[in-house]
């Protein structure tokens, strides 16, 4: 795991800047730095060693100096491949699977990409055809940014490389403001910076001065044909493919550990990896809140029990009023709760490891939220005449209450209603936003400058066309599909890989595996969500080697805690940032409505908290690195609204 970076341009390259651009990101790499300037290129690379510990350094070239890479990630099935490479006459240096893909590029070219079994954004400088390649892994594990313009490009692993060489690029995307607040992310290929790109999950680029920029796809999943079989007959191949995908994760030259969160994903990963004998001995990491109602601790724990891990548990209570403007900075974009919860474990994990797995993807493969079942609802709900939904139950609805809890009998009737307003990819869209700004709160909220730099099409653009062009039929795997291209890599994969790279620590995911999510693709729809019951496949093999307590738990989400554990730190927060907003000063909100928003929230008139969370993030993003304000002086604002707060009578709980 590593950070990676670049410049390609027909001026001379300073070595400086590279270096320079290769430092921000030596938390990804701390155990060494290189840099290479030729002519029309510079390359930089930090480097977390895992494979390969004495070679491997990077940039690395092939023997003449004509081809160089840098390379983020892990390929898995490396070995082989070498293998495979070896036979065919091609030389190796050293053992990793770096020099493994250069030869492999040597060889076929672009399409070395559909050999390669792992996470990886990689970047080919070839000095024969003055020609860069670039490339992101099939889910969008690893991160890949850049900004081109004519003769010129510019790439790195974190936003905070390309702000360095060029400070210009720190300006807004409204879009991308947009999406965020109506989303709760920012889709590839945009990102917060209006010039500043990402490239898509399963897409390669290319670049020269005499042909320009060009983005393709290289892979897809097929959802259809169905698999055929009984569920006993699925479950067992779905059962060998997670301990096969689990396997060929545990490459390394270093132990490997595992995150174990109680929930059923990073268990079901543990439980597999000890039945099947993977390892002789796990390390595993969980933390306990002290909020009983939504600490999965002591479920981990059982696991660990049963299974014999060697398990460290530590209590942790995440402090946002602190915490917050170092994760937004870390991010490079508006934060989420998640985040500071996955800092403080990845941080108590690097003790002990440098690298661990986790349980991303199965929400994704196998069906595990709540509006894959509420979609199918929504269908059938549509189905009612518009005249009586708009003319009976509309004014119905608009007499009962929301509640305070965003699953509140008031708020899933409500939700159920505005979406069968919309169709297709647009309803989905529409669902996610339900609780945060929805048409009728942006018309609340927004300033002219941001209403008028927008269109509605926009926000959620990528996840509309993934929806509406999904390879498959039925309405859920739509609904995998469409969270698959756009919400799984660019929210809770792109949290984790900040927050661990943060403290030096790979993660790798084994349900992520591309050929996993082939198989899980294909699984008829009755696998995945039954009725009511979400995931089906996954809980019933989850049945043979899980607790029956943990597999009666309702499902909370990692960060479920937080509203309710930092309310006191929220408010204050809301305090410190919103009754002056410099988006609202720059013409972006509209300060009466946030003011409203607020007011209403602290009356308990309604729940806005997840909408302004949002704006407080985009108001320390924005502060950050639209005007430079330091951590340090973010922290002091916060720390006055704080001591004003308790002089005031109200003290922190």
């Amino acid at each position: 795991m590593c950070g990676i970076c670049g410049r390609i341009s027909g001026a001379p390259i300073d070595p400086d800047v590279i270096r320079g651009m290769t430092r921000t990101l030596a938390h990804r790499g701390p155990d060494d730095e290189g840099i290479r300037i030729g002519e029309g290129f510079g390359l930089g690379h930090r480097r977390l060693s895992i494979i390969d510990l004495e070679g491997g350094a990077q940039p690395m070239s092939t023997p003449d100096g004509l081809v160089w890479i840098v390379f983020n990630g892990e390929i898995y099935n490396y070995g082989p491949l070498r293998q495979e490479l070896l036979n065919a006459g091609f030389a190796f240096r050293t053992r990793s699977d770096t020099e493994t893909i250069l030869n492999c590029y040597l060889r076929d070219g672009t399409d070395c990409l559909r050999h390669l079994r792992g996470m990886f954004s990689l970047a080919i400088w070839d000095g024969r055809s003055r020609r860069l390649f670039a490339a992101r892994d099939r889910l969008g594990q690893k991160p890949f940014y850049y900004s081109h313009r004519p003769g010129e490009f510019l790439f790195g692993s974190e936003i905070k490389a390309l702000l360095h060489a060029e400070p210009g690029l720190a300006e807004l995307d409204l879009q991308a403001l947009d999406e965020y607040l109506t989303l709760r992310i920012v889709a590839s290929p945009r990102s917060m910076f209006r010039g500043i790109r990402k490239l898509p999950p399963a897409h390669f680029l290319t670049f020269s001065a005499a042909e320009g920029l060009h983005v393709e796809r290289y892979w897809d999943l097929a959802y259809e044909p169905k698999l055929k079989g009984d569920d006993e007959e699925l479950l067992e191949e779905l059962e060998r493919r997670i301990v096969e995908a689990i396997r060929v994760h545990l490459v390394s030259d270093v132990p490997v550990g595992a995150f174990l969160s109680g929930g059923l994903d990073s268990t079901l990963v543990v439980a597999l990896l000890m039945k099947h004998r993977l390892v002789d001995q796990l390390r595993t990491f969980s933390v306990s809140l002290p909020l009983a109602e939504f600490d999965e601790a002591p479920l981990a724990r059982l696991v660990a029990e049963r299974y014999g891990t060697l398990h460290r548990q530590e209590q942790i209570v995440p402090s946002l009023i602190h915490d917050l403007p170092g994760l937004v900075r870390q991010l490079d974009e508006p934060s989420d709760a998640l985040a500071s919860c996955m800092d403080l474990v990845a941080g108590m994990a690097r003790r002990d490891v440098k690298v661990v797995l986790g349980g991303d993807g199965g929400d994704e493969l196998f069906g595990g939220y709540d509006r894959y079942f509420g979609n199918r609802m929504a269908d059938r709900y549509a189905s009612i005449p518009g005249w009586i939904r708009r003319k009976v139950i509309g004014p119905a609805l608009s007499v009962l209450p929301d509640g305070r809890w965003y699953k509140s009998r008031g708020h899933q009737l409500k939700w159920l209603h505005r979406l069968a307003e919309h169709s297709g990819g647009e309803r989905y869209v529409q669902g996610l936003a339900y609780f945060y700004f929805h048409q009728s709160f942006k018309d609340r909220v927004y300033g002219a400058r941001l209403r008028n730099g927008v269109t509605r099409e926009g926000a959620g653009a990528t996840m509309k066309a993934a929806f509406d062009g999904a390879p498959a039929s039925d309405l859920v795997d739509r609904m995998l599909y469409a969270d698959l291209q756009a919400r799984l890599p660019d929210h809770p994969v792109m949290i984790q890989d900040r927050m661990t790279m943060a403290h030096g620590l790979e993660a790798r995911s084994p349900l992520m595996d591309h050929e996993l999510a082939e198989f899980a693709a294909r699984l008829p729809p009755r696998m995945k969500v039954r009725g009511r019951r979400l995931r089906y496949a996954q809980t019933e093999l989850a049945r043979r080697v899980l607790p029956p307590p943990l597999l009666e738990r309702r499902k909370q989400g990692f960060a479920s805690a937080l509203p309710y554990l930092l309310r006191d730190e929220l408010d204050i927060l809301q305090r410190t940032f919103l009754p002056t907003s410099r988006l609202a000063r720059e013409g972006l909100l509209d300060q009466g409505g946030v003011s409203a928003l607020l007011g209403e929230h602290r009356r308990g008139v309604a729940d806005h908290g997840s909408r302004l969370w949002l704006l407080v993030n985009a108001e320390v993003w924005f502060r950050i690195f639209m005007e430079g304000a330091s951590d340090g002086e973010l922290r002091e604002s916060i720390a006055r609204t704080a001591s004003d707060r308790s002089v005031a009578g109200t003290s922190l709980a």
